[in-house]
């Protein structure tokens, strides 16, 4: 090689700016995003949007500890006892099933509380707090459900312009030229397939610890029922009763 090439070359090398970690990443992501067409994009935004609402429900879960059960049983055991300032001071009033003990047992204690009324009460609040667990749930469903579908459009719609190329080209069909409008038509698929298959994971997931949650809140509001003993009064309600 000329040495005067060889230096021209090299200084240009030199000049050129390294591309980083970063930069090198967005521009493979741009490439696969123009290779995949607007079917990757909208499954690129769905994942985003699940990837959100999967990091929420998370978050709530933490936040709440829906599930924390172990205090149940000093709190049921407190109520046995009738010593029902001490069962309530071990609730967490944060959590839905606490939520409910502590209704149950302040309405037990009340001597103006009817059971049915008081039960119906229980019944709204654990539907309630029921629902705010199942948000974003459905969206999720929505996604894993589209995501495959999504992936098979794409597939479809680039088959046919592989299709479509090759009709053109007539005798003269290159085979790369087919074979690379057929894996990028299958590359839908994948994406489609990628996006769908965490995100069931995560629903039945998260779903299935909601089917939980409202099978403890059930047991334990019947184990404070079925353990409740005359209720507690004061000495103004207990004349009011025997004068009654």
């Amino acid at each position: 090689m000329d040495p005067e090439v060889q230096a021209t070359t090299i200084e240009d090398m030199l000049s050129e700016p390294a591309l980083t970690g970063a930069d090198l990443f967005m521009s493979k992501f741009q490439e696969f995003m123009q290779i995949g067409g607007p079917v990757v994009w909208i499954l690129t935004g769905l994942s985003i949007i699940a990837l959100t609402i999967i990091l929420m429900k998370l978050w709530q879960f933490a936040l709440m500890r829906p599930e924390s059960s172990s205090h149940l049983d000093r709190v049921i055991d407190n109520w046995k006892q009738g010593e029902s300032q001490q069962a309530i001071a071990l609730l967490k009033h944060s959590r839905p099933v606490d939520e409910l003990v502590l209704m149950s047992i302040k309405g037990l204690n009340s001597v103006n509380t009817e059971l049915e009324t008081l039960k119906e009460e229980l019944d709204r609040v654990a539907t309630l707090r029921l629902n705010q667990l199942r948000a974003y749930l459905r969206p999720l469903e929505v996604i894993a459900t589209l995501s495959p579908l999504l992936g098979l459009l794409g597939t479809v719609l680039g088959m046919i312009v592989a299709f479509q190329q090759m009709e053109t080209a007539g005798n003269q069909v290159d085979p790369s030229v087919l074979s690379g409008g057929i894996w990028q038509a299958l590359l839908t698929t994948a994406v489609g397939l990628a996006v769908a298959i965490p995100v069931v994971m995560a629903h039945n997931w998260m779903e299935r610890k909601v089917e939980r949650i409202a099978a403890l809140m059930n047991d334990t509001v019947t184990r404070v029922f079925t353990s409740a003993r005359e209720p507690v009064l004061s000495q103004e309600d207990a004349a009011v009763r025997h004068a009654a």
